[in-house]
């Protein structure tokens, strides 16, 4: 059958297209003004790696486009990053959240390294290598990780999202050990595409976000990459949505892909209306009952905010200041979705016990065991921002429902 020239097509990997005979991992794709080799990898494997160095070296592209944003980059070119953080810095533009859960997922990455013997996106990490050798310019082509999570966070129902919290935290204590032929197994794309399809039937909306969108982002900046010959480093997971979007010519419009959605005015309200129905509640105790009978009710809040949180902060080994400090400041954050007590809390165990340099060397691995929570530093500030967030949390509704049944 005649192919029209100005049709894209997705040849096989041997294919005059190509300089050498590769596994089916290797896909070339015909465009009127380019040729795109995608090489669909899996991210823990040291065959991906091998087999990335070896199509470079090979095909000599005019670019070479890898499955990376500038933050994943840099994780992956300075794997002692931790070192230079600014714990303080971080809490206080209320980030210590993301940097949680970027550490689960180091911590996560690290496991499986040291089981198979190679870092998740060494295959990535090589391809930008073997092209630095060669005087290859690289393309970046990822959506900043920053704005996937936060689309994803924001589009998934509330229940959804705490299914994906207690997924995270099941993360990070689970010692299952993958094998490489698991591995391999990942990496044929009828599985994947069995993953992909349990996945949206699951969490349509994180499908969306996690691999629809980021097939349509990685597709538009790698059909965008300068030269006529391209080589592109995805993981296989995305190989078909992107062979698609590069074969049917999808227009793709990315400044709709890197738009965070804003916070549902639903939810602000709820934010706000909570402190109001307290505040509101205690006011109006006065004007019924008398200023004493506010001031107790008043001191009720008080107690019940305070106390659980400066208990969560006990239960953290949490420094004699941080203690004080959540029974003093959780009856107020308590009353704003400005700021948690938690961060507070955080801060200010940040700042009487710093971290050591050698925790954030090795915090990757002391995160997944339980018991060191308690003996890091570093560790320890988490757990002074979760702790007694959870205190307050307990204590916003013990304290609420007390007060709003004195209105009767």
């Amino acid at each position: 059958m005649d192919v029209p020239m100005n049709e894209p097509v997705a040849q096989s990997p041997r294919t005059h297209g190509l300089q050498g005979a590769y596994t089916d991992d290797v896909q070339v794709v015909a465009l009127p003004e380019k040729s795109i080799i995608l090489i669909g990898t899996a991210h823990v494997s040291q065959e991906s790696a091998d087999l990335v160095r070896t199509v470079i070296e090979q095909e000599q592209p005019d670019c070479v486009c890898v499955e990376l944003d500038s933050r994943r980059f840099e994780v992956l070119a300075q794997p002692k990053r931790w070192e230079s953080l600014d714990l303080k810095e971080i809490i206080r533009k209320n980030q210590l959240s993301t940097l949680m859960v970027n550490l689960v997922l180091a911590s996560y990455q690290k496991r499986l390294g040291d089981q198979l013997g190679v870092m998740p996106g060494t295959e990535m990490l090589e391809a930008t290598k073997a092209a630095e050798q060669h005087r290859i310019p690289v393309e970046l082509c990822d959506r900043d990780v920053r704005i996937t999570m936060r689309r994803a966070w924001r589009t998934t129902p509330f229940w959804r999202k705490s299914l994906l919290m207690s997924s995270l935290l099941f993360s990070v204590f689970d010692t299952t050990q993958v094998s490489e032929q698991e591995i391999r197994d990942l990496k044929k794309q009828d599985a994947l595409s069995d993953m992909m399809e349990e996945l949206g039937k699951e969490v349509p909306t994180l499908k969306k976000v996690l691999i629809d969108e980021r097939d349509l982002y990685l597709a538009k900046k790698i059909r965008d990459a300068k030269g006529e010959r391209i080589v592109a480093v995805v993981g296989a997971g995305h190989m078909p949505g992107i062979q698609r979007t590069l074969k049917e010519q999808q227009p793709v419009n990315l400044e709709e892909l890197d738009v965070i959605p804003p916070v549902s005015g639903a939810w602000k309200w709820v934010g706000w209306s909570i402190p109001a129905i307290i505040v509101g509640s205690i006011l109006y105790i006065g004007f019924q009952k008398g200023a004493m009978a506010a001031g107790e009710n008043a001191l009720f809040w008080v107690l019940a905010n305070g106390i659980p949180s400066a208990l969560g902060a006990i239960l953290a080994f949490a420094h004699p200041l941080t203690i004080a400090t959540a029974f003093a400041s959780a009856p107020f954050t308590s009353l704003t979705p400005v700021i948690g007590v938690g961060y507070v809390t955080a801060f200010v165990q940040a700042y009487v016990q710093p971290p050591l340099v050698r925790e954030f060397q090795s915090v990757a691995e002391d995160i997944a065991i339980p018991k060191r929570w308690w003996h890091s530093r570093l560790l320890r500030v988490f757990l002074a921002f979760i702790l007694p967030t959870v205190g307050s949390i307990i204590g916003t509704y013990v304290g609420g429902a007390k007060i709003v049944s004195n209105l009767f």
